[in-house]
């Protein structure tokens, strides 16, 4: 096929970011925003020898598992791959992927999956789920009268989502996604900046101050934070913006960071308290958690709640034993263990983090819970080889890029009884527990649990055990 090219495509698959893939003569074509069962028109964007990647013209004949999707924006923005994608066929997506990733990558046997694999578990009601958004805030572009060929931007600020793949901002105050109250706030803030002119930021010229807006929401406690990410020293007629925010009911927390970084990163280092408290308070089971703009917390507590009771079904703790919790975070995993364990032992890179899950303990009566902070490939071996520590149980919970090497050796030199393994990306975790299972220990149950539906991520528990150990 030639760029530009049109083609009727049949679509027989669907790739890992959600793509659809159909063939046009054995030549394959991935197809953002089609899906398996559709017969869609496409135009050839980009070729390569064997495969190409096509846009979406139109949908001649829709699959039978397509319905429409609830926002308006779901094909623009970048936050919502498989919306159009009935849930239930999204679970089975999401299914199969882990299940491919283990068996290609992780080297399990179809009849070794079909023993320890379990079905995913999806949710009862598919939206509204998510207790943090980051919005940025930024101008619609629009195309100069004088010059049709130059484009300028608006003159007021809006805040949204990034279009995927690129920095263009949707404008949208109300992500299907998040919480409805989401809406109240963002308004809040657009028209405290309108009515002050407090300018957005702009990723080009690196000027203007007002550049994300974090919002958390306790699902239990009804509590709300607001966190402007500014680039500036301070955040201007900060009084204005408290008297709106301060309208909308359970208003707990109003801060800003500073983030004066030409990058891609969100947050800055530190916050500073505006009005309300530095923090809100959620909880998960009946352990309680503060949480502060800078803190790392699953953003679907719902299904975090049904992750982590998995995660102490397969740890099987008695209270003998002592468990290390590995990129620990605010403590969610450590305190939620910590009643049924001997001792527990979290590690984190965030000192803020590490500050939270202390306090955390605190908060909780637990005393039984102590906090390292640095990396988890770092801290781990030396406890280990320079202070003898010992672990019945390990619990890890790595970033994308699952766990460092010089980690994995550390833990299976550990032998500890049980591994429970949780993770965002089933690649690099079938990569880790092929390591693992090579080394002393198999794969004794996995189950993927839907936490981010509407997208193509999902979260995957495992649990291991030591062999030989008749445990």
């Amino acid at each position: 096929m030639e760029k530009n090219e049109t083609a009727v495509v049949t679509i027989e698959d669907m790739g890992v970011n959600g793509e659809g893939i159909g063939k046009v003569d054995g030549y394959t074509l991935f197809i953002k925003d089609a899906i398996i069962g559709d017969v869609v028109e496409a135009k050839l964007i980009k070729g390569k020898k064997n495969y190409g990647y096509a846009r979406l013209m139109k949908v001649i004949t829709p699959s039978q598992d397509r319905v429409p999707a609830k926002c308006e924006y779901a094909r623009k923005c970048g936050g919502c791959q498989i919306q159009e994608l009935s849930y239930e066929k999204q679970l089975e997506f999401k299914n199969g992927k882990v299940r491919e990733n283990l068996q290609r990558i992780g080297g399990f046997s179809n009849e070794k999956l079909d023993a320890v694999m379990k079905p995913i578990i999806g949710m009862d009601e598919p939206f509204s789920y998510r207790n943090k958004a980051q919005f940025p805030v930024g101008y619609r572009k629009v195309v100069d009268p004088s010059n049709p060929n130059k484009k300028t931007h608006s003159a007021e600020p809006i805040t949204g989502f990034y279009a995927s793949r690129t920095h263009d901002i949707i404008a949208n105050t109300d992500c299907v996604l998040g919480v409805p109250v989401n809406e109240d706030v963002l308004n809040a803030v657009l028209k405290y900046m309108k009515e002050n002119k407090i300018k957005a930021y702009d990723e080009l010229t690196g000027k203007g101050l007002i550049r994300h807006i974090l919002i958390r929401y306790g699902f239990t406690s009804k509590e709300i934070m607001v966190c402007l990410v500014i680039n500036g020293p301070e955040l201007l007629k900060s009084e204005q913006l408290v008297e709106e925010l301060v309208k909308i009911e359970g208003m707990t927390s109003i801060t800003f960071s500073k983030n004066t970084r030409r990058s891609n990163v969100i947050m800055g280092d530190t916050y500073h308290t505006v009005w309300g408290q530095g923090y809100i308070t959620d909880y998960i089971g009946d352990i309680k958690y503060q949480i502060s703009p800078l803190s790392f917390y699953q953003v679907n507590p719902v299904q975090t709640k049904v992750l982590y009771e998995k995660a102490l079904e397969y740890a099987g703790l008695t209270g003998k034993e002592n468990v290390w919790d590995l990129y620990c975070g605010i403590g969610t995993i450590s305190l939620f263990l910590a009643k049924n364990a001997k001792n527990v032992y979290g590690v984190e890179i965030v000192p803020q983090a590490i500050e939270d899950a202390k306090n955390n303990a605190k908060i909780n009566g637990i005393k039984n819970a102590q906090f390292f902070v640095g990396k988890a490939e770092e801290v781990l071996p030396c406890e280990y080889e320079e202070h003898d520590a010992k672990a019945d149980v390990i619990v890890v919970d790595p970033p994308r890029k699952g766990c460092d090497a010089t980690l994995l050796n550390t833990m299976i030199a550990m032998q500890p009884e049980r591994i429970v393994y949780v993770s965002c990306d089933s690649a690099t975790l079938a990569r880790d527990l092929k390591i693992l299972c090579e080394n002393g220990y198999e794969l004794a149950e996995c189950t993927p649990v839907d936490q981010f539906p509407m997208t193509v991520h999902c979260e995957i528990i495992c649990a291991l055990r030591r062999i030989n150990t008749g445990k």
